[in-house]
């Protein structure tokens, strides 16, 4: 978590946290907006294409599917029926127009989940890195294209979070180093080697309700929820992932 008070303060801990710290939340530091967003176009709908909507498909992926399915909103750019379904559904859990286009309502509420650093507001990129020190390297991508496939997860993460009641969520391991992942015993192809992975859990959920909560998010790995974490990866999205569908527990 970052020291200063920001934006992802508040929206991580609400105003009372930061309040409490004896500092205003009035003053406009607390709320402001990330300091590069997005450069979206003016509309985004069925039938557009290119790298915004890509852009906008990471940014809604959480949002898959409305129960349990096994199905992934694809990052190909081109604006069609699934995306409009994903985008339907994240415009319903934020209060906005539902209507399946993307425009200023949406794009200002895409934006206000993005942190300076091209984190999302809940989770820092610190959270995912290899806990032996390597940061984001060390693993079977370069550390650049973990660092994206750590971002990518970070909003289906946020769409979890809400999914969950708002509640906050602990990362337990996120990417890990060749090195790291054979001293915990890992699989010798293990998603975390390229960021597509998270062990998480959520305070006061069971690991089964996170899982349940889990099946709409675009996850194609979903181990057992038996244990007290949950791990998410989305290894049929990748050249490098199993290509198959991983529910260890089935639909639960």
């Amino acid at each position: 978590m970052k020291s200063d008070l920001s934006r992802r303060s508040l929206l991580r801990y609400g105003a009372g946290a930061v309040a409490a710290t004896g500092l205003s939340v009035g003053t406009g530091l607390a709320l402001a907006g990330p300091a590069a967003a997005y450069s979206w176009p003016s509309q985004l709908s069925q039938g557009s294409s290119g790298a915004a909507v890509k852009e906008l498909q990471i940014r809604i992926a959480g949002w898959a599917a409305g129960s349990a399915q096994q199905t992934f909103v694809s990052l190909d750019g081109d604006f069609g029926p699934g995306t409009e379904a994903a985008l339907r559904r994240f415009q319903a859990a934020y209060g906005l127009t539902v209507d399946g286009v993307a425009g200023s309502q949406t794009f200002s509420r895409l934006d206000a989940l993005e942190s300076s650093d091209g984190s999302t507001a809940h989770f820092d990129f610190s959270e995912f890195e290899s806990k032996d020190g390597s940061g984001f390297s060390g693993g079977k991508v370069s550390a650049t294209t973990v660092k994206e496939n750590v971002r990518r997860n970070m909003y289906k993460l946020e769409a979890l979070r809400k999914k969950c009641g708002d509640l906050a969520v602990t990362v337990n391991s996120g990417f890990r180093s060749i090195s790291h992942n054979a001293s915990v015993g890992g699989a010798a192809n293990s998603m975390h080697l390229y960021g597509i992975a998270a062990d998480v859990a959520i305070s006061g959920l069971s690991t089964k309700t996170v899982y349940q909560k889990a099946e709409t998010c675009g996850y194609s790995g979903l181990e057992t929820y038996t244990v007290s974490w949950q791990h998410v990866d989305s290894r049929v999205e990748y050249p490098y992932g199993s290509q198959s569908w991983w529910w260890q527990d089935g639909v639960a």
